[in-house]
Order: C-alpha cells, then sequence, then structure tokens
C-alpha cells in the first residue's frame, strides 16, 4: 500500500508541476523586467496543501526550474537565477504547513504568496537595485526598497488574489474534499 501511495504523490506532483506550467505560458499581464500574472500558483498551492511542506516544496523548486528554462530566463546573473526562480518559486511549497485543514488552501496561498513575494521584493532591492527607474507608476523613486516593494507587489497581489478566488470557487461545490485532502488515506 505503501509503494501505491508513494507512485500516486509522484503522479499527482507532477500532473500539478506540468499543469502550472502550462497555466505560466497563459499571462494575463506581464511586467517589463519579469513578473506576471498567471495560474500557476494554483496546482502548486493545492499540492503542498494535499501532501504535505516536504513534497510541496519539491514539486515547488521543480517549477522554479522549469520557470527558468521555458520561461526564457530573465536574470542578470546567478544570484538572480537563485532568486527570482528557484528559492521565490520553492517558498510555494510552504502552503503545505497547512495540510489537511479546512481552510488551508486559503491559509496557504496567503502564506506561499507572502513568502514568495518577500523573496522576489529582497532580490529586486538588492539584486536588481541598479537598474530602478528614476520614475515608477508616477512617483520619484528614492530607494530600490520602495521601487522592489511597488514592481512585485504588482504583480503578485493579483497572483494571490486569484489564487484565493479560484479556491474560493472551488470550496463551495463537490471539490471541497480535494482541496482539504480529505481524499487522501
Amino acid at each position: 500500500m505503501q509503494t501505491k501511495s508513494h507512485v500516486y504523490t509522484l503522479v499527482e506532483g507532477a500532473l500539478m508541476v506540468a499543469l502550472a506550467q502550462i497555466l505560466s505560458f497563459i499571462k494575463l499581464w506581464e511586467m517589463p523586467w519579469g513578473g506576471s500574472v498567471v495560474l500557476a500558483m494554483v496546482p502548486l498551492v493545492l499540492y503542498a496543501v494535499r501532501w504535505g511542506i516536504g513534497k510541496g516544496l519539491i514539486a515547488s523548486f521543480v517549477f522554479g526550474v522549469l520557470q527558468f528554462l521555458f520561461d526564457g530566463g530573465f536574470a542578470i546573473g546567478w544570484q538572480s537565477i537563485i532568486g527570482d526562480y528557484l528559492l521565490a518559486f520553492t517558498v510555494l511549497g510552504l502552503a503545505g504547513l497547512f495540510r489537511k485543514r479546512t481552510y488551508g488552501v486559503f491559509l496557504g496561498t496567503l502564506v506561499a504568496g507572502g513568502a514568495r513575494f518577500l523573496v522576489h521584493y529582497v532580490v529586486g532591492a538588492t539584486i536588481w537595485a541598479e537598474y530602478m527607474p528614476e520614475e515608477f507608476f508616477g512617483m520619484t523613486m528614492t530607494t530600490p526598497w520602495f521601487y522592489s516593494a511597488l514592481y512585485n507587489i504588482a504583480y503578485m497581489a493579483p497572483n494571490i488574489i486569484i489564487t484565493l478566488v479560484v479556491f474560493g470557487l472551488l470550496f463551495a461545490t463537490p471539490l471541497k474534499k480535494y482541496l482539504q485532502g480529505r481524499d487522501i488515506g
């Protein structure tokens, strides 16, 4: 029975990573220096909440690698590859902290999305600082920390909100048991 469960976990993880990758190609909006509004967080958060933090971190790391390879790899050096791709997407697995909780997908979305924002924020304020424009969103930029906060919240807030809305719509259906991981023994 343990082998069957392990295979099921791997297959579901592969499907969720593949679905996230496909969804990442459907960009609702894209920022000029990277970062976009997509539905890719939905399958990754769902997988992490269903199977836990360990498996969630692994699946999200794999997605980060695929994002770098297939999404154009918008980076300025190895530091931004590690920060903006590997680390920023891996932290989506933190949603697994809320495994099998009634509202785990919602709490997981907030924690994982917040952690991803924080990673992008720090990378933006440190590694991308030299690319800070003089003006952004009609405001004069004086510090890379403020610029990075504005830049990254511009696409991370919609990503988090859209993920919450999708889970909200699915939560009111018979799919609720899958969102809560109640179908897993």
